[in-house]
């Protein structure tokens, strides 16, 4: 799974065990920006869950 650095971030910030709003704080986006984000992640790691895309993420050695 290729991707973009903004979803790289974001995706590291889920792995940290943020919430939406203190991702979008973080990084000083919109709420419905990060879940579009969200969305995106899930679509391209073909999963359906967040605790998925981790493991997922952690299967491709996105996350650690």
């Amino acid at each position: 799974m290729i991707l973009t650095t903004r979803q790289q971030q974001i995706l590291d910030l889920i792995a940290a065990e943020l919430t939406t709003a203190q991702i979008a704080e973080t990084l000083a986006l919109s709420v419905p920006t990060v879940e579009s984000h969200r969305r995106n992640l899930f679509r391209k790691a073909g999963v359906r869950s967040m605790a998925g895309l981790v493991k997922e993420a952690m299967r491709q050695g996105l996350i650690q």
